[in-house]
């Protein structure tokens, strides 16, 4: 069992906060993704647990046990780095047992490790070669393989497949899924990108600027975002957000879209959640991702004629742009449903996927139709 938690942790570069009172429990064999933008202070976090970075205020626990004063090699955690690090001299083979060579363990204990290992990572057939025989992902499988060696209680991943080409990348995801699942280890990776995190994680940690915004499941993080920054940073592309106002109109909520003329059709209720989470006129946002707008080429019942601009050919869907008032709203369409730029077509929003937040704080109303 290895739970690793973090409680009240801060950690200063001089004058600079990079994390902010971080709270954070990891389960025994979660994968815990944490994702953010460049300097958001995921790494810095990462390093901690691992002994790498000391910390200014806080306690970092493993199975129950403060490690903060304990130094790396006394934490028995494994990191994997960006940089592949392997030693250019040495087979595959010997990079591999490398960790184990300070152990007392037999030769014969050590050979059946690192075949064990090899055989996981599918690389029992490049264990006499050198890394530069090897491409990137197979030296990126024999660094994971050293990390893996000496069965750590955790394994910390840096943006282990950032320096891959795509289709790499694509293929080390579900390595290392395929092995996190068969290892049963606790993993805490840290990236930017985040179709990694929603592919990957139990559960993703999202930071911005040292501070935690959100913890969840990648479903939660994707489909209720806790506020404007993470609604935006989750899903790609990204939420489409607006200035709203909402009023009753005869028997139904009218939702209207800054310098829009007309409003879309929300079902009565809206205004009574947004009383109930206080919302104030003037503060409030709408969200909503590009398949919630929702588009035809005919007039209908409850949609509103729009002005298509720039279409982006996706392959298996486009993603358009249409003009409302003064926004753009982006809406994912079918492959080829909308002709050409400046055709009209009539749009409307589906209520069960919009999503309101207060512009002040940026914090979500929780609102659910």
């Amino acid at each position: 069992m290895t739970q690793i938690e973090l409680r009240g942790v801060q950690k200063f570069f001089g004058a600079v906060q990079v994390i902010k009172d971080l709270n954070l429990t990891i389960a025994d064999n979660e994968f815990i993704v944490l994702l953010g933008q460049s300097g958001c202070g995921k790494t810095t976090t990462l390093r901690a647990i691992a002994g790498l970075e000391t910390i200014d205020e806080g306690d970092i626990l493993i199975d129950g046990e403060p490690v903060q004063h304990l130094k790396a090699a006394h934490r028995d955690i494994a990191m994997v780095f960006q940089s592949f690090s392997l030693y250019p001299h040495m087979s595959v083979y010997e990079n591999i047992a490398f960790p184990l060579r300070a152990t007392r363990k037999s030769k014969a204990e050590i050979d059946g490790e690192v075949r064990s290992v090899a055989k996981v990572l599918q690389i029992g057939n490049l264990l006499d070669k050198k890394p530069s025989a090897l491409s990137g992902g197979d030296m990126q499988r024999v660094a994971i393989g050293r990390a893996l060696v000496r069965r750590p209680k955790a394994m910390l991943m840096d943006e282990p497949i950032g320096a891959l080409d795509a289709k790499l990348r694509e293929e080390m995801r579900a390595e290392i899924k395929r092995l996190h699942v068969k290892q049963g280890s606790t993993t805490i990776y840290v990236t930017h990108d985040q179709i990694e995190a929603m592919s990957l994680a139990d559960r993703i940690v999202i930071m911005h600027e040292g501070v935690l915004q959100q913890v969840g499941s990648p479903s939660d993080v994707y489909t209720r975002p806790a506020n404007l920054f993470v609604a935006q940073f989750v899903g790609s592309p990204v939420m489409n957000v607006a200035n709203a106002a909402v009023a009753m109109n005869g028997s139904g909520a009218r939702v209207t879209v800054d310098g829009a003329a007309e409003g879309f059709r929300f079902p009565a209720e809206l205004v009574g959640q947004l009383d109930a989470a206080k919302a104030q006129q003037g503060r409030l946002a709408l969200g909503i991702r590009p398949e919630g707008v929702l588009v035809s080429k005919a007039a209908a019942d409850g949609y509103l004629p729009v002005e298509a601009h720039i279409i982006e050919p996706l392959g298996s869907y486009d993603i358009v742009d249409l003009k409302v008032g003064g926004q753009m709203l982006r809406a994912r369409t079918r492959s080829g449903f909308v002709g050409k730029p400046g055709d009209q077509v009539f749009a409307r929003l589906d209520p069960a996927q919009a999503h309101f937040f207060d512009t002040a704080s940026g914090n979500s109303l929780g609102v659910r139709l």
